[in-house]
């Protein structure tokens, strides 16, 4: 942050498509001070940075009013401290910054006839229905009535016309819909001019509804974590606000309890019901040594558990705080119809003034083409077109958040319903990652020594590989000394020195690198291999000392996973590390192509090779370069915190299956643009030929534009009831 700057989020009342967003965004961007702009149409929320020294912050609030928005300043709760976690016996908020800011912007979100919008909506009807019928005893004062309709409703868009145009933008829909409605009066069509301002702020009013629906649905995910949690201390047991919780600490989940904070289980036994952070359908058995997420509900034994993340980092603070981040990155199709929506709109305004001018120059009637010219105004409105797209993508987003399916854009959410080839690592990815030592021979040493030279080297990695190893010296009882100056080998391996010597852990193909390795050694790491077993070689320096061989299970939907990636059109193929025999054993029982003893350039190299566009699935650092050369990159959940961060899309459910969901969303998404883009041209299309032959009234012709804009609404919103295959 820069110095003197405060973070200030505000809930923003009527910014809720995306021509409004793009309004305010050129407008804050142009104060003084301003940094780190953030906005969400969907949850109507502006974040940014501001010295207050150079621009106040009541000046950026009466210019957020001046378009014709109604700011409100979000404030998280402040954290509870530690040792005072109730106040007069009710335990207080906790404090997470990105869930608070989704509570508290629901809880900004006022009744729709509580907000401006709803009471302009509300008055004009009132009046259009009384001019109605007054219009029948009095004629004259109906239409007074229809003027006094048409002028309330037309003053708060002349007023964001003008601010728009100060922003450099004169030819947004408030000045389209203005000039309409004032034309209309112009040519004394006073009750045509009073329905246009309704139907459209009737469709302003649908579009913030719409946006509240999926703001609702995002504040959801931010309630799943509890407000409270069991910590265990020295004193007993205790009741503590869960955003107190901090990495090291301990705490009591009892049946049916929610998980207060990611953490692994230290101690019993339980099946978790992960459904409401990963989508995962049936509850998993967890035990010691676990991973547990925030929010999941234990459904039958007590369990303690160390909390690993505190809760501004939990794994549902990182999913809102992603999906925030996608919201902002716009996809490819959204700035191609931002850009044209530039151009598109000026020239609906020249073709309207020409209507308007060039026939009765050529001897027509003044009245009857200035009345189509008004009507292809209305027509013109751009509103549904630039909404076709982000509102495709935000829901497409939320739909895969909330099934565990975190994609970090609209660009990685295109990308993927296009791939042609998606690249798998191999350990981890389309096998469990939970490798068990099956053979350890030493050369020179004991089996025990081999193993407990090799799991002392491996103490620091949290490397499938290495977790086995370890594991198997635990369960041997296997007493470790402490290694210094670790150092992993990129693809290769890892070494550290134990006991004054310098030992390595490390592939074959290193190993044979470093030295020649005995006969009777090569032919004991090929009767491993030969059985799809992954082989390490220990040296000591550089001569070898023991194999230990190592078997990794494919997951349980592997099989299917690749089957449903094939019947989507998309080839499956197998990059890794591991040595040839292993993984073509591996790829056999898989069913697809494999290239092996991979070092991370060579990965980098085939992925450049590969019929594209081309996704790229990992979990591992050895991953990360992989997954950011792909076209898209999607993690597994389990992975690590550098191949989640790199990637555009990842699994929460840890589910390879979830790829062809990913894509299969992906598709849907896409296929809803495709509609959206067709409903927005398509009937305008119809209203153009229908204005110019004199067919199309005005209330006609607003209602084209609002039924746009709420065919193009309702069917993204569809995408939330999206539910994956087979589900």
């Amino acid at each position: 942050m820069e110095p003197g700057a405060t973070e200030l989020s505000y809930f923003v009342e009527g910014m809720d498509c995306a021509s409004c967003v793009q309004k305010v965004e050129r407008m804050v961007e142009r104060l003084p001070g301003t940094a780190e702009v953030r906005t969400s149409f969907a949850r109507q929320s502006l974040q940014l940075q501001l010295d207050e020294s150079r621009t106040p912050r009541g000046t950026l609030e009466a210019s957020l009013r001046s378009l014709g928005y109604q700011p409100s300043v979000l404030k998280p709760a402040m954290p509870a401290q530690p040792g005072m976690v109730h106040d007069h016996g009710q335990p207080r908020e906790p404090h997470n910054p990105d869930a608070d800011l989704h509570r508290a912007a629901v809880a900004s979100s006022p009744a729709w006839y509580a907000t401006g919008q709803g009471r302009v909506v509300a008055t004009a009807g009132l009046l259009l229905l009384l001019a109605w019928g007054v219009g029948f005893v009095a004629p004259a004062w109906g239409t007074a009535g229809y003027i006094a309709a048409t002028l309330l409703g037309v003053w708060p868009l002349l007023r964001r016309a003008v601010a728009s145009a100060h922003l450099g933008d004169p030819f947004s829909i408030y000045t389209l819909v203005s000039l309409a409605a004032l034309g209309a009066l112009g040519i004394g069509e006073a009750a045509e001019g009073a329905v246009v301002v309704f139907l459209f702020a009737i469709g302003e009013l649908l579009e913030g509804l719409a946006a509240g629906r999926a703001r609702a649905g995002i504040a959801a995910l931010a309630a799943l974590a509890p407000r409270t949690a069991l910590l265990v201390s020295a004193d007993g047991l205790r009741e503590v606000a869960a955003a107190t919780l901090s990495p090291g600490q301990t705490v009591q989940v009892n049946p049916g309890a929610r998980v207060p904070a990611d953490g692994t289980i230290l101690g019993g036994r339980s099946s978790l019901d992960d459904s409401p952070v990963t989508g995962e359908s049936v509850p998993i058995d967890k035990e010691v040594g676990d991973h547990v997420y925030a929010g999941s509900i234990n459904t039958s034994g007590t369990l303690t558990v160390r909390v690993d993340r505190e809760a501004a980092d939990n794994t549902i603070a990182r999913i809102i705080h992603l999906v925030q981040e996608a919201e902002a990155s716009r996809a490819p199709t959204a700035r191609f119809i931002d850009r044209f929506s530039r151009v598109y709109t000026p020239g609906v305004v020249l073709v309207s003034a020409l209507v308007a001018t060039v026939p009765p120059l050529l001897g027509q009637a003044w009245e009857p083409w200035l009345y189509r010219a008004i009507s292809l105004l209305l027509i013109g409105c751009p509103c549904a077109l630039v909404l076709s797209v982000p509102a495709a993508i935000t829901s497409g987003i939320s739909a895969g958040a909330r099934r565990g399916l975190l994609i970090k854009g609209g660009a990685a959410l295109e990308a993927i319903g296009r791939v042609r080839t998606v690249a798998f690592d191999k350990t981890g990815t389309l096998t469990v990652g939970r490798p068990r030592v099956t053979n350890v021979q030493g050369h020179g040493l004991s089996e025990q020594e081999v193993l407990r030279l090799a799991a002392a080297v491996e103490s620091g990695s949290s490397h499938p590989l290495a977790r086995a190893i370890l594991d198997a010296a635990r369960a041997g009882g296997v007493s470790l000394p402490d290694a210094a100056d670790g150092r992993a080998l990129a693809g290769l391996g890892v070494s550290a020195t134990v006991e004054g010597r310098l030992i390595t852990v490390a592939s074959p193909r290193f190993a044979a690198e470093q030295q020649d390795l005995p006969e009777e050694f090569m032919q004991t790491v090929e009767r491993y291999e030969a059985q799809g077993q992954t082989v390490v070689v220990v040296l000591d320096s550089t001569a070898p000392v023991g194999v230990i061989a190592l078997r990794d299970e494919p997951r349980a939907d592997a099989q299917q996973a690749i089957a449903g990636l094939r019947r989507l059109g998309i080839s499956p193929v197998m990059l890794t590390g591991d040595n040839a025999r292993a993984a073509q054993g591996i790829a056999r029982e898989l069913g697809l192509e494999v290239h092996a003893a991979l070092l991370p350039d060579d990965k980098l190299r085939l992925i450049g090779q590969l019929p594209g566009p081309v996704a790229m699935v990992g979990d591992g650092i050895n991953d990360a370069p992989a997954l950011a050369r792909a076209d898209v990159g999607i993690a597994m959940s389990g992975g690590t915190d550098v191949a989640l961060e790199t990637a555009g899309a990842a699994l929460l459910n840890n589910r390879v299956g979830g790829v062809a969901d990913l894509v299969s969303l992906s598709r849907a998404t896409l296929r809803n643009i495709q509609q959206n883009v067709a409903f927005a041209l398509g009937l305008k299309a119809i209203f153009l030929v229908t204005t110019l032959l004199g067919f199309t009234s005005l209330w006609m012709a607003v209602l084209a534009d609002t039924g746009a804009t709420v065919l193009v609404t309702a069917n993204a919103l569809r995408l939330l009831r999206w539910k994956g295959r087979g589900q």
